[in-house]
């Protein structure tokens, strides 16, 4: 596993239930803000005993748009709503409303302990 990898886990792992992230989002608190399909990639290719929460992570226009053979948009979305996660008609989601802000440093703590 890559360290950008790691960090991707770290990051996704910190996100609470019933919020998400964009893949974005994800790359750029990982270090590497130019990066979202990177992110992508290493959720796709998450182990099968892990416990990282990858149905957090949607597209930046606030759509599911996994593509991966484990990890299909409809376990995505029953796994969101689960969490509270409302979608719109369109299939979308508020990102007023269900986005997360690391204001409170939360995933830059992880990595710092990750780093160190």
């Amino acid at each position: 596993m890559t360290p950008f990898t790691r960090r991707v886990y770290a990051v996704v792992a910190a996100i609470p239930p019933g919020r998400i992230l964009s893949y974005g989002d994800v790359a750029a608190m990982a270090g590497r803000p130019r990066a979202p399909r990177a992110v992508g990639g290493a959720l796709s290719a998450l182990p099968d005993d892990h416990d990282v929460p990858w149905w957090r992570v949607v597209s930046s226009t606030g759509r599911i748009s996994t593509s991966s053979i484990h990890h299909t948009a409809q376990i995505q979305r029953a796994l969101l709503q689960d969490e509270g996660v409302v979608f719109s008609a369109g299939a979308r989601i508020d990102w007023d409303r269900f986005g997360w802000s690391a204001e409170n440093d939360v995933a830059d703590k992880i990595l710092e302990e990750l780093d160190s």
